[in-house]
């Protein structure tokens, strides 16, 4: 298997770099750039693949930066010095749209066909998140998303189905909570300490109203009065015994550690989590564990906040041609499968997810399709760090239940004065 594996990329990459010249010709080296959680291993080898069938390019490999927001800072370094040492990276799929801004990543559709491409079997998501003013600039190569998990033996235990509201959520955790009477037992778990996850607890409640954060154009649509109701969704919840009262305090592990412990009912978290919940030693929820979309709110539609990585070419590149080959191997459904059999990582195309070699090997794939096709992007704008704090900084205080109504009214004037300033921005 591995070996039709390998022909198989090997087929790919040499078909993607036929224009690269001969064995003969100058090579040229590339440098890409990916961080310690974007799985340079798997990437080492895509390279490799590339490398055998297209000897006149040389793939070098640059990895750096413990954290997502380090290796932020260090390609805004570069790039804001425009230097051309790296020739391709990855980003989030929120920074499209601020590093285009900023003149630091090329277009790509001389490369990879324009926006139409997008639209080939790729999830629609991408489909907004990478294309700025009509051009593509970026690449999906690892898809990952917030689902909500499940514990299929107590719902199946108290006869409850699959919710489609958080009304329906909070009756049916209300209901197992009651007949467990574990103290122990959480009826939803979310993420509400001010890390970038937070983004995602705030925007879930407030796209299940149907409501949009971003217009085609990229110009701030935020809803206030919605976004308000969402807030009051989640505090709805804590004030109901089904979200724990210290929700300001979880990040994302300690929502993993407690769905593992058999400590909760219902929990959101990325799509990482389902193999801690599968494989880990300690997990008491082995076999037991089940995956839904999230709920909507009542008259609203389900929807989840996809995170992940896109490929982005540096604008200052001496080897745009040769890089723009690179891209298009990389972003290709069969990198898209080979990076979800080796590393479990949800793939960027559609058809991918029902593939049969991928689903022997992630069998849980398959329900995670109807998740990712309602995904959304967190804020697609220019200043999406500032938004992104605004969020962060005014959600976890709201959580805390600490001057609750004065917190209601800060989210109110911050966001409504970052409207006004981008507005007068646009205008100017």
């Amino acid at each position: 298997m591995k070996k039709r594996q390998a022909l198989k990329f090997t087929a790919l990459a040499l078909a993607a770099g036929l224009c690269a010249g001969s064995v003969w010709a100058q090579q040229t080296t590339l440098r890409v750039f990916v961080g310690p959680n974007q799985r340079p291993d798997l990437q080492q080898k895509l390279f490799q693949e590339y490398n055998k069938a297209n000897p006149n390019v040389k793939v070098e490999i640059e990895t750096g930066g413990a954290t997502s927001e380090l290796q932020r800072q260090y390609l805004s370094t570069v790039l804001n010095a425009k230097d051309s040492a790296i020739d391709l990276f990855l980003i989030d799929i929120v920074n499209p749209a601020q590093y285009a801004s900023k003149g630091w990543i090329e277009p790509l559709d001389k490369y990879v066909g324009g926006p139409a491409a997008l639209r080939n079997d790729y999830l629609p998501v991408y489909q907004q998140a990478n294309v700025i003013d009509g051009k593509v600039f970026a690449m999906p190569s690892q898809g990952d998303a917030m689902f909500m998990y499940y514990r299929k033996d107590l719902l199946a235990k108290y006869g409850v189905a699959e919710p489609k509201t958080w009304d329906e959520l909070a009756a049916a955790a209300k209901k197992i909570m009651a007949g467990e009477g574990n103290a122990n037992l959480q009826g939803l778990s979310i993420q509400g300490a001010p890390i970038e996850g937070a983004v995602c607890t705030f925007l879930l409640p407030y796209w299940g109203q149907g409501k949009q954060f971003n217009d085609a154009g990229g110009k701030l649509t935020l809803d206030k009065p919605a976004a308000v109701k969402g807030l009051n969704a989640w505090l709805g919840m804590v004030d109901q015994g089904v979200i724990k009262k210290n929700v300001a305090e979880v990040k994302t592990p300690d929502t993993v550690n407690e769905f593992k412990a058999g400590q909760v009912v219902f929990a959101i978290n990325w799509g990482f989590a389902f193999d801690r919940f599968k494989d880990d030693a300690d997990s008491k929820v082995k076999g037991q564990v089940g995956v839904m979309p999230l709920p909507a709110m009542a008259g609203g539609k389900s929807a989840t906040c996809m995170g992940g990585w896109q490929w982005a070419m540096n604008a200052y590149s001496t080897h745009k041609d040769e890089a723009g080959k690179l891209i298009k191997f990389l972003s290709s459904k069969q990198a898209s499968a080979f990076v979800a059999k080796e590393g479990s990582i949800l793939p960027v195309f559609q058809s991918v997810y029902a593939d049969p070699e991928v689903n022997k090997v992630v069998p849980w794939f398959k329900d995670a399709l109807p998740v990712v096709l309602a995904a959304q992007s967190r804020p697609m704008v220019n200043d999406y760090g500032q938004v992104s704090d605004i969020i962060r900084t005014v959600l976890t205080p709201t959580l805390e239940s600490l001057a609750v109504l004065g917190a209601l009214v800060v989210i109110r004037s911050a966001i409504s004065f970052f409207l006004e300033r981008e507005i007068r921005e646009i205008e100017q």
